[in-house]
């Protein structure tokens, strides 16, 4: 897989912000790198609670909680369905949890995605009704499940729908919806994920609850004790970060360093080798989201929600080894399945091509949006990748990833517009979306999509582009301002600082035969460099697009660069 050719630029940084944020106090480094990512004031930098936006303001929020105050104070069963990844199971440990402390009978259904599939489809809402619920409730599902709805209503159940998916043509017949992406939403935040959503909905019960008394005797449940839940599940769907989302973020990293988290989550840390006094994005991003995810890609994600709603730490210990081990299975496969990938992709010449669509009978379907993803970022083309939805089924479950500027749901759409029986299913987001098609009619779909990314991408946006913020000063390759860096809120929109600057390249070898190590000099200074999962060789002099991190190595700290792309310099 051959990577395509980077272009490195450098974002805009406005003088004028960066004086405001220094003149009130940020310090200088923080200053240009928010500057660059569009704050103009201090104000936009408050990551209290009280800055976060009202509940009062998303749409379906109040009316969901009236529901609810009135489900419990009838002493009804409530039943969350629950979506199978990070996302959906840190929603529904949230629902679970919060709904709990306000007195509900409340248990969940996370669907089996081998055998049912995504969201509340009839199927599911068949198996709930098994359970004799009274009010069913969708944690990052039910936005697109129609049918499903409609079958609760048949047998006189009613749903609350919780999700942020955007909604299709039809909204579900739902006794409640809370979406901010649903129409005549006024939210100013359209990003939150799934647990942003149910976290919200708890708050807006909460306050009902406290205009009908109900906490005129007790004491108000703490629902800040849950924000640990809500910065995994923001940070590990990826959805942009946000001014809400990064305070919902912060607030849980606040509370993670402070060592005030649930005992999973205390686990997790553990079994991953990371400090949570030290937490920063990336644990949750490429530590603790992966673990969980892994349940529901190959397992059942019911061992993930019972890790994060489980207060005994060593029942939380037991399920986060057991995490790990498949998570390390997810890994072999995933391994596997990019080595299937690399033979499919020698005879794609990806420079002429817009799009890619890959499939192999023995791949598996809970890792397919992880292959999509490592094959997109590597050839900065929007791809699906597919496998058999099972052994004696015809259809093909896709995942996909996409690349800015193209909406791949809105790719999707527009292929179902223009041939309206080639997919069965499709949902997602602008950057990930899910898609159901029959096996032998792959071909039209590879060449649909690959039809719709030419018309919506424009030539520039196939250049794989690296947005950095330039040099970084001499007087901050230091481990002070490495841990400055760690400390702050960085994601999706919100970028992970990315410097770029030009060195001597002074040694270089392989290291476990494909990741390359260097040794760099600029001005009077050298540097530890690597770069992953590259086992080319570098010129002797490079311009690089580079992180900073902290090497740890027999009990002694540096600074390391790490390497996202090199180019020559005469």
């Amino acid at each position: 897989m051959t990577r395509i050719v980077a272009k490195i630029t450098t974002r805009d940084i406005p003088p004028r912000a960066v004086w405001a944020l220094e003149q009130a106090g940020v310090h200088p480094l923080l200053a240009r790198l928010y500057a660059a990512r569009g704050i103009k004031e201090p104000a936009e930098l408050d990551t209290r609670p009280a800055a976060l936006l009202p509940p009062a303001r998303l749409k379906g929020a109040e009316a969901a909680a009236v529901l609810l105050a009135d489900a419990i104070a009838a002493k009804q069963k409530l039943l969350i369905v629950a979506d199978y990844d990070c996302d959906g199971a840190t929603a529904c440990a949230v629902g679970l949890r919060a709904l709990r402390m306000m007195g509900a009978s409340v248990d969940y259904l996370v669907p089996d995605r081998f055998t049912l599939g995504y969201g509340l489809s009839v199927g599911v809402a068949q198996l709930a009704a098994e359970r004799k619920p009274d009010l069913v409730i969708t944690v990052d599902n039910g936005i697109a499940s129609v049918d499903g709805i409609a079958e609760l209503n048949r047998r006189g159940i009613r749903t609350l729908v919780t999700d942020h998916h955007l909604p299709g043509a039809e909204l579900p017949d739902a006794a409640g919806i809370v979406n901010p992406n649903q129409p005549g939403c006024t939210f100013p935040s359209k990003a939150l994920a799934g647990v942003g959503v149910m976290f919200y909905v708890m708050l807006a019960l909460r306050a009902e609850l406290r205009k009908r008394g109900e906490f005129a005797d007790k004491p108000e449940p703490n629902l800040a004790a849950l924000l640990d839940l809500v910065a995994l599940g923001t940070v590990a769907d990826v959805v942009p970060l946000d001014r809400n989302n990064r305070i919902l973020v912060a607030q849980g990293l606040t509370r993670m360093r402070g060592g005030q988290m649930q005992a999973g989550l205390r686990a997790l840390f553990t079994i991953a080798g990371r400090e949570p006094q030290k937490a920063a994005t990336f644990d949750l991003g490429f530590a603790l989201g992966p673990r969980l995810n892994a349940a529901g890609r190959l397992a059942d994600m019911s061992l993930g929600i019972e890790c994060l709603t489980t207060d005994d730490p060593a029942r939380a210990m037991n399920i986060a080894q057991e995490l790990d081990a498949i998570n390390r299975e997810r890994r072999a496969i995933e391994t596997d399945m990019k080595e299937d990938a690399e033979m499919l992709l020698d005879g794609i010449d990806a420079e002429h091509v817009a799009s890619l669509t890959l499939f192999d009978p023995d791949w598996h379907q809970g890792v397919i949006g992880i292959l999509a993803g490592r094959v997109k970022e590597k050839l900065h083309r929007p791809t699906f990748a597919f496998a058999r939805g099972g052994e004696d089924s015809n259809e093909l479950k896709g995942s996909g990833r996409s690349i800015p500027g193209l909406h791949l749901r809105d790719a999707l759409d527009l292929i179902a517009k223009r041939h309206p029986d080639l997919l069965l299913r499709f949902g997602g987001h602008a950057a990930a979306a899910g898609v159901t098609i029959e096996e032998d009619r792959l071909p039209e779909f590879e060449e649909a999509f690959e039809a719709v990314c030419r018309e919506l991408l424009a030539p520039a946006d196939l250049t794989r582009t690296l947005e950095t913020d330039g040099p970084l000063e001499t007087g901050y390759f230091s481990l002070e301002a490495v841990r400055l860096m760690q400390q702050e809120v960085w994601g999706q929109t919100f970028p992970t600082p990315l410097f770029a600057d030009q060195f001597d390249v002074l040694n270089q070898r392989i290291l476990k035969d494909k990741h390359l190590k260097l040794r760099l000099r600029k001005g009077g200074q050298q540097f530890e460099a690597i770069q992953f999962n590259f086992s080319g060789s570098a010129p002797n002099r490079i311009r690089a697009a580079f992180r900073v991190d902290i090497n740890e190595w027999n009990g002694a700290q540096s600074v390391q660069l790490l390497l996202e792309h090199f180019e020559a310099v005469d």
